[in-house]
């Protein structure tokens, strides 16, 4: 594992601390940080990470109080406070 992944790692681990005390500006800003870095260094972002943040407003998605999470034929819609819709399938 390089450092930037573990960074990386890290940042994802402090964005869900920083939702779930609901400090929302300080999560988005791990976010941010996070794809910036794995962008510098073409690295992908880890399936969870990616599956908890919004693509459009960078903010760290919780289900129920800044998401909604819906199952429908074959994948989960889950949808942001900013409108963003994200699908994916069953696993």
């Amino acid at each position: 594992m390089t450092i930037a992944e573990e960074r990386i790692e890290r940042l994802a681990s402090l964005a869900r601390d920083a939702a779930a005390e609901c400090h929302d500006d300080r999560a988005r800003e791990y976010v941010r940080l996070a794809r910036r870095l794995a962008e510098r260094n073409r690295i992908p972002l880890p399936k969870e990470f990616k599956r908890f943040t919004c693509d459009a407003c960078d903010t760290y998605l919780r289900p129920g109080k800044n998401a909604r999470v819906r199952l429908q034929d074959g994948h989960v819609v889950v949808t942001c406070d900013c409108g963003e819709q994200a699908r994916y399938p069953y696993e």
